[in-house]
């Protein structure tokens, strides 16, 4: 038996030997073939990149065909941009009324000049006319001269007749003057300072009265009432 028994454990220390050198020769196997693959890739990559890649020489680029006259593209036009229309309304310039004083910035009117009754310097709305200068006088009835004109005598330079235009104040056929005591017969008042028409001399002048001949004096008289338009121009 004790035999047996030493039999039995040689042959399982074989089997154990043999198992570990199936072990270590499997292990060499593998070792080997991983080398292998190795050396293998390296030398596939090798060649790879020893290769060089010469590129080809771009040559000249050869031209487009012409197209024929009647292919050829049309000229292309480019058109402006047009404005957007404005939606604001235009101001007009709004109309001013030229200052007296004639400012800047605003045109003057031009009034039409007034009417005149031919002949005189006056308009139709006066009912007695005078011009100074010229030393006439006239009657006038809706614009037309009715009498005139007819020769007068006024003011010198220290007084003057007065320039404008008056109203028929007061009448008196008989007259004095208080400050001159002189008669001043059909006299007809129309401004301050007892201003008026009478008769009087012609070779004298007034003192700022217009002198009329007899005849005259007494037309003006019976033609003016109070209230009458006088023009002294």
């Amino acid at each position: 038996m004790g035999r047996h028994v030493r039999a039995g454990a040689r042959r399982a220390s074989a089997a154990r030997v043999a198992i570990a050198g199936a072990v270590v020769v499997a292990a060499a196997v593998a070792v080997g073939g991983l080398g292998a693959a190795h050396s293998g890739g390296t030398a596939a990559a090798a060649p790879a990149a020893a290769t060089r890649t010469v590129p080809a020489q771009a040559g000249p680029t050869p031209a487009a065909p012409r197209a024929a006259p009647d292919e050829q593209a049309a000229p292309t036009t480019r058109s402006r941009p047009q404005p957007a229309p404005s939606t604001t309304a235009a101001r007009l310039p709004t109309p001013t009324r030229a200052a007296a004083s004639g400012g800047s910035g605003a045109a003057p009117i031009i009034q039409p000049a007034p009417e005149r009754v031919s002949g005189t310097p006056c308009t139709p709305t006066a009912r007695a006319c005078v011009d100074r200068d010229a030393r006439m006088a006239w009657l006038i009835d809706n614009g037309r001269v009715v009498r005139g004109p007819v020769p007068i005598q006024t003011g010198d330079r220290d007084t003057p007749t007065p320039l404008g235009t008056f109203s028929v104040q007061w009448k008196a056929e008989q007259y004095t003057s208080r400050e001159f005591l002189t008669q001043m017969p059909y006299s007809v008042f129309f401004a301050d300072g007892g201003i008026g028409f009478h008769e009087g001399r012609q070779d004298t002048p007034s003192a700022g009265c217009v002198k009329l001949v007899h005849e005259d004096a007494v037309a003006w008289f019976d033609f003016l009432q109070i209230g009458n338009e006088v023009q002294i121009r």
